[in-house]
């Protein structure tokens, strides 16, 4: 019996909802507006029910895909995500995306804790793992160099500070392009 909207499955709940269709997730995020719209949409919601959105992955598949939501508590809290909070998130999100329908195809809906490879997304994400091992692709390479791994040192209003290799790197938040905790 395949997934239908309402059934809660061992991710949460699932079902052939609407949302990006062949072109895939990654493909839209040159424009930006599919995924920014997704997060604008969401992050208020997530927000409200007391948690924190950390990112959104979109995996693409041959007649669906899976929008996947990645939630923590908002450093004030603590805490480890459990599979009752991710139950709750995708009950609400997936009813706040069946009304708003971004944008049209088939996917499935999974919610789940950031992992120890957190993303970094936002300048609070990066406050909060000052003193953290991070790595970091910039959007366009530096003198040859696109990734960087080290110490995040220092997070100010125009972007962070990375301790590589013992010297210091200054990356400014434009420039950026991925970046996530490490071990």
């Amino acid at each position: 019996m395949g997934p239908w909207p309402g059934r809660v499955g061992r991710w949460g709940l699932r079902g052939p909802f609407s949302f990006l269709g062949a072109a895939g997730f990654g493909a839209m995020t040159t424009s930006g507006s599919v995924r920014e719209r997704v997060i604008d949409l969401t992050e208020p919601l997530i927000e409200q029910l007391g948690y924190e959105l950390v990112d959104i992955e979109w995996v693409a598949a041959a007649r669906s895909g899976v929008l996947r939501f990645f939630i923590d508590h908002p450093v004030e809290h603590g805490g480890h995500i459990g599979i009752e909070d991710c139950e709750k998130v995708s009950r609400e999100v997936s009813a706040l995306l069946d009304v708003e329908d971004p944008v049209p195809g088939a996917y499935s809906l999974e919610v789940s804790s950031p992992g120890f490879d957190r993303v970094l997304r936002k300048p609070a994400h990066f406050a909060r793992f000052v003193g953290s091992r991070i790595w970091v692709e910039l959007q366009v390479a530096r003198a040859g160099r696109r990734r960087y791994t080290g110490t995040l040192a220092e997070q100010t209003d125009a972007g962070i500070r990375l301790e590589v290799d013992g010297q210091p790197v200054s990356i400014g938040f434009a420039e950026i392009g991925k970046a996530r905790v490490v071990a």
